[in-house]
């Protein structure tokens, strides 16, 4: 447990972000999963849905921030599609 929270206060803020939406993004969609499409029980109604869909939205999300904490971990000055040369050095 100690070495997770040792792991969790040494990444970066925006690595700590993109993790954290990850992680709840899944976890939604397999309590969404396993209580309320695979259970009987009340009718799913739109909210749920929205919900669910959401959740996927919140991992791409989560994926974008983590790629993007690589990117200034590496002191990458442009985007990748940027040409180098073209851009104006201050």
């Amino acid at each position: 447990m100690i070495r997770a929270i040792n792991w969790w206060n040494r990444i970066g803020r925006q690595r700590r972000t993109g993790w954290l939406l990850i992680s709840v993004s899944m976890i939604y969609i397999f309590y969404f999963l396993k209580a309320r499409v695979f259970s009987t029980g009340v009718p799913i109604v739109t909210k749920e849905w929205i919900w669910f869909s959401l959740s996927f939205v919140g991992i791409m999300i989560g994926t974008i921030n983590l790629r993007m904490a690589d990117m200034r971990e590496r002191n990458q000055e442009t985007m990748p599609l940027i040409d180098p040369d073209k851009v104006k050095r201050k």
